[in-house]
C-alpha cells in the first residue's frame, strides 16, 4: 500500500469538515476545541482564532491537558489536511469520539479569506533560554509569553527577596519592581544572595538590578529606593502590579500592604522566617483569608524580634523565598493550586513541612462582611522594628 492509498484509507475511517462549516461553528461560538497540529515555524504564519497549538508529534502527550473530555467536539487542522487526518485517527484510537479533520487545512482557510490571528512568538534567543519551560504543557510558549508580560512587585531585596527575585528573573517575569531603602551591609551576605562583598554600601535596589539584569537581559527592573508607607503605597501600586511578593521583616509594613492589597484586589504571596523556622501562604483577596484574618492585630513592641536580634539560619530564606517564587509563577500562569487558605510551615532543624488550614474571618476588620478599617494606617508605633 502506497502513501496515497494509506491516506485514503485513513480518511475513510475519520470524519472531515469543510473550512466553511468550521468557520460557521466558530462564528456561532459552538463548544468545540480547535487544535492546530502544525509545527512551530508554520504557526508563525497565522493561526485560526481560538485554536490551540499542539504539534503533531506531541499530540498524544498533550491532548489530555487541553481536552480532558473524550466526548467533546474537536476539529483538527494542519497546513493541507493530511497530518490532521492522521491525527484524527490517532485521537479516535485514544477514545475521543467526536473528532474531525478540516479539509484543505490552513491553506484552504486562507484562500476562503477567513480571519486569522498572527500569533506573537518568542525570539530565537528566548526559545533557547526558556526551552525547559516551553517543554512543559502547563507553561508552553503561550505561558512563557504570559510571564514576559507579567509585573511582580517585590517587597524587600533581603533574605527572602533575594532567592525569589533570582528565580523570577530567571523564569522570565518581564517586569520586577523592588522596594527597599536599605544599603548592602556585610552582615547581609550570609543570606542575601543578590548582593556581594564588592557592593557593601551600595543601595540594595541597585545591587539587585545589577545582579538580575546580568542574569536575564529580557527583564526590566523598577527600583524604589524608599521605605513603604501610607504616603507612597498608592503611588507605587498605581504602577499596575499583578502580584506582590512579601519579603518584609517588619509587621508595620506587612499590615499596610495587606490593607492596600485587599482594597485593590492584588494577591500577596507572604513569607516569613525566624531562626530555623519559616512559613508561606498566598493571600488572594475575597477568595481566602487576608493577613489580618490570620493575625488580627500587630504584636506589641518587643514581642517579635527581627533577624538582627534573634538570628536566622542563612539557608532558610532560600527555601522560603523559593517557595514564594513558585506561588507567584502559579498565580501568573493560572496553574496548580495556590496556598490560599493554607499556611505552610517549615522546620529546618527537623526537615519537616506542616500545613495548617486557615479561613477567612467574616468579622475581619479589612476583608470581613462589615469592615471597620477603610483607610491606610501606619503601625510603626505598635510594632517592633529592626
Amino acid at each position: 500500500m502506497n502513501s496515497s492509498q494509506l491516506l485514503q484509507q485513513i480518511k475513510n475511517q475519520i470524519r472531515e469538515i469543510s473550512p466553511e462549516d468550521t468557520h460557521a461553528r466558530i462564528e456561532r461560538r459552538d463548544d468545540v476545541a480547535i487544535i492546530d497540529v502544525r509545527e512551530k515555524d508554520e504557526v508563525s504564519g497565522g493561526l485560526i482564532p481560538g485554536a490551540v497549538h499542539i504539534p503533531r508529534g506531541f499530540l498524544e502527550l498533550r491532548i489530555e491537558d487541553v481536552v480532558s473530555d473524550r466526548g467533546k467536539d474537536i476539529i483538527l487542522y494542519c497546513a493541507g489536511g493530511v497530518r490532521s487526518a492522521y491525527a484524527a485517527k490517532t485521537l479516535a484510537d485514544l477514545g475521543y469520539t467526536k473528532v474531525e479533520s478540516m479539509e484543505g487545512g490552513f491553506a484552504r482557510w486562507k484562500q476562503k479569506g477567513y480571519r486569522f490571528d498572527m500569533p506573537r512568538s518568542l525570539t530565537p534567543d528566548q526559545r533557547s533560554r526558556y526551552s525547559r519551560h516551553t517543554l512543559l504543557p502547563e507553561v508552553g510558549e503561550k505561558g512563557q509569553l504570559r510571564l514576559l508580560d507579567s509585573k511582580v512587585l517585590m517587597l524587600g531585596a533581603g533574605g527572602l527577596g533575594s532567592p525569589a527575585a533570582l528565580y523570577l528573573a530567571a523564569a522570565g517575569v518581564g517586569t520586577i519592581g523592588i522596594i527597599d531603602d536599605d544599603l548592602v551591609d556585610a552582615s547581609n551576605l550570609q543570606r542575601q544572595i543578590l548582593h556581594n562583598t564588592d557592593r557593601v554600601g551600595m543601595p540594595k535596589v541597585e545591587s539587585a538590578r545589577e545582579t538580575l539584569t546580568k542574569l536575564n537581559p529580557d527583564i526590566k527592573i523598577v527600583a524604589y529606593q524608599e521605605r513603604l508607607s501610607s504616603e507612597n503605597i498608592n503611588r507605587i501600586l498605581d504602577d499596575g502590579w499583578e502580584v506582590i511578593l512579601d519579603g518584609l521583616d517588619n509587621f508595620a509594613t506587612r499590615y499596610l500592604v495587606n490593607d492596600a492589597s485587599v482594597w485593590r484586589g492584588i494577591p500577596v504571596v507572604h513569607g516569613s522566617i525566624f531562626r530555623f523556622e519559616g512559613q508561606v501562604t498566598t493571600l488572594i483577596p475575597h477568595q481566602g483569608p487576608c493577613y489580618r484574618c490570620l493575625y488580627p492585630e500587630p504584636p506589641p513592641p518587643g514581642m517579635a524580634p527581627s533577624c538582627s536580634e534573634a538570628g536566622v539560619l542563612g539557608v532558610l530564606p532560600g527555601i522560603v523565598g523559593t517557595l514564594e517564587a513558585i506561588e507567584v509563577i502559579k498565580l501568573l500562569l493560572g496553574r496548580g493550586e495556590p496556598l490560599a487558605g493554607r499556611l505552610l510551615l517549615y522546620d529546618a532543624l527537623k526537615t519537616k513541612f506542616r500545613e495548617v488550614k486557615v479561613r477567612r474571618d467574616e468579622n475581619c476588620a479589612v476583608c470581613g462582611n462589615n469592615p471597620t478599617i477603610t483607610e491606610l494606617i501606619d503601625y510603626e508605633a505598635f510594632c517592633a522594628l529592626a
